[in-house]
């Protein structure tokens, strides 16, 4: 399909879910989302950039810096601003000036409060769900880019779990991750990694440094790479030499309630359903206490979407739903264990993306 078309489709579904909430205009600010509904990532840093979706005149406009020329065929019609214009003025031209008006919930306080100055009587609404929802539902193009990135994740992590007994800090693991990830043709990083021995696995979001592995560490490997501007994300934990029989015990734990939680993968099952498979079996282990995060979290061309695995989210799975199931057990100053895959929702279950083996693995010293 055209790239047009594929951008053409994706409004018409914005100024569908905005007809169904009763939104007359749109103001569409997140990077990500523009980078969705137009197939450019720009971050303007503080300059304006949105795209203003009108339901009434069933038009959709770019409004942005002249320093991001759009070339001479744009997908949507183009509004250019100067450094030293009133922005915020040019733009409120396009705006309506009574009715309900959707706003990205991120959008720059200082562009907000000027357009609430020039149309005071709009009704202001939080917006990002609209594309949110959107962006939720992968398309059959979008899932076949996703399948074939968590594909390259698999090979990439068979790869890197070699170089685990190398003695290279967290650091150099990572990049020799990147090395990897050009070898197999990737775009890169989705996500910086998480390469992190021993205590430090303790940390579910640690920051690499120079520490290298000792025997018996816990290793994560939270990976991920870009394909056709779409995201991968998985994580392993092997062990540098033997593991411990505690060590033992808590990976099984771990590698369990990530099949149950994928177990219960399936249209109408509530994303809390699917965080309960997993919590309420490490807490019967004992280890509740030790699962410190969300279970697991949406993903599409950004790593981490609208919405999550967890047990404060009541909304329902749907076909075409992306998101990763990675529970984890974090013994502070010890050890840590996670492991993650990400799954696709189908008609009648899941398709699960990774398939690089869940078995325990010790990497032998050299």
């Amino acid at each position: 399909m055209a790239k047009e078309t594929v951008f053409k489709e994706r409004a018409q579904k914005v100024f569908a879910s905005m007809k169904e909430n009763g939104m007359d205009q749109l103001i569409v600010s997140d990077p990500a989302s523009i980078n969705y509904l137009m197939g450019r990532l720009m971050n303007p840093g503080e300059r304006l950039m949105v795209l203003v979706f009108d339901v009434a005149a069933g038009k959709t406009e770019l409004v942005i810096s002249k320093l991001y020329p759009q070339g001479d065929n744009p997908i949507w019609p183009v509004t250019y601003v100067d450094d030293v214009d009133d922005c915020v003025a040019i733009l409120s031209e396009k705006i309506a000036e009574t009715g309900v008006i959707g706003i990205d919930k991120n959008w720059a306080a200082k562009f907000l409060l000027r357009l609430m100055e020039l149309r005071p009587n709009l009704t202001y609404k939080n917006g990002s769900y609209i594309i949110d929802k959107i962006r939720q539902i992968k398309t059959n193009e979008e899932q076949e880019f996703m399948i074939e990135a968590s594909r390259l994740n698999d090979l990439a992590v068979e790869r890197l779990i070699k170089e685990v007994n190398k003695g290279y800090t967290e650091k150099e693991l990572a990049d020799k991750l990147l090395d990897i990830y050009h070898d197999l043709g990737s775009e890169g990083f989705s996500f910086y990694p998480i390469c992190c021995y021993g205590a430090n696995a303790a940390d579910p979001h640690h920051s690499n440094d120079d520490s290298t592995g000792k025997s018996g560490d816990s290793v994560i490997l939270d990976i991920g790479c870009l394909w056709n501007g779409y995201c991968s994300d998985m994580t392993r934990t092997v062990f540098l030499g033997s593991a411990s029989e505690e060590q033992k015990k808590v990976y099984n734990i771990v590698k369990t309630a990530n099949e149950r939680a994928i177990a219960a993968v399936k249209p109408g099952v509530r994303f809390c359903d699917v965080d309960a498979a997993a919590r309420d079996y490490i807490t019967e282990q004992g280890y509740g206490p030790y699962f410190v995060h969300r279970t697991g979290h949406n993903i599409g061309q950004e790593v981490h979407e609208a919405g999550d695995v967890s047990s404060a989210n009541t909304d329902v799975l749907k076909p075409g739903m992306t998101f990763s199931i990675e529970p984890g057990i974090y013994l502070t100053g010890n050890f840590g264990v996670r492991v993650e895959d990400l799954v696709l929702v189908t008609e009648d279950g899941c398709k699960v993306l990774n398939h690089f083996t869940k078995d325990l693995i010790e990497v032998p010293e050299e």
